[in-house]
């Protein structure tokens, strides 16, 4: 039973080990390859029971996407962005709070979260892929810096079904670059975020017109495309 408990224990630790440093090799590489795809892009198109199945996808480099782009998507998902680490206590607190009076929770993940969970993991909701994304959402904050995240994220986020990244989104929405889109295509794009399946379907719904205006509203109390320029300089 010794030998048994020694060995168990000797496999356990190189496990643990052997995670850590894989992981970490792992966030280390996309911090200078592109990832080619991700486990949601895969997972969705597995559910896709449409004929025609796509993954639409373009890469397009942080400073070609313009900057109405990257406000908007900032004004609508993470304002606080440049000035946390990862995670936004004062929304999760809001979150927590609003769960306390109406029995629901609100969306409090960041850029940086949302960033984690869509390159590493897959789409489903428990308490342990709450863990390794808060785990993996430190390690991109310190191996990539903000402006990499940033990037990757404007890339592999979903906006439609089938549909990933701003580019792919833009070209298939707006027939036209994500780095030629004015105010209102842009906040029209960053709308589709926090359902973008459903979203896209309601383009002119009242709640999609009303969420729009917000954004716009939210892009200039930032302080317009000048915000964007001082942050990435």
């Amino acid at each position: 039973m010794k030998n048994l408990s020694k060995k168990l224990k000797k496999i356990a630790k190189w496990s643990v080990l052997i995670f850590f440093v894989s992981t970490f090799l792992w966030t280390a590489v996309y911090r200078y390859i592109n990832p080619p795809f991700t486990p949601l892009m895969l997972a969705r198109y597995i559910q896709d029971d449409r004929e025609e199945k796509v993954i639409e996808k373009s890469w397009i480099n942080l400073d070609h996407i313009s900057q109405n782009t990257i406000l908007a998507v900032l004004a609508a998902e993470d304002q606080s962005y440049f000035s946390h680490w990862g995670f936004d206590f004062n929304q999760i607190n809001k979150s927590i709070l609003d769960y306390e009076k109406k029995g629901s929770f609100r969306g409090a993940s960041t850029i940086s979260q949302q960033t984690a969970k869509n390159v590493f993991l897959l789409p489903v909701r428990s308490w342990l892929r709450k863990g390794f994304e808060s785990y993996f959402t430190v390690l991109i904050e310190i191996l990539w810096g903000k402006k990499r995240i940033l990037e990757v994220y404007l890339n592999v986020a979903e906006l439609g079904s089938g549909y990933y990244g701003v580019e792919a989104a833009s070209n298939h929405y707006f027939g036209k670059s994500a780095s030629k889109l004015n105010q209102r295509e842009a906040a029209h794009l960053a709308s589709l975020l926090p359902n973008p399946r459903e979203y896209h379907k309601k383009q002119y719904s009242d709640y999609r017109k009303k969420k729009i205006n917000w954004i716009l509203k939210q892009m200039k109390n930032l302080g317009g495309t000048t915000y964007v320029e001082k942050k990435l300089k």
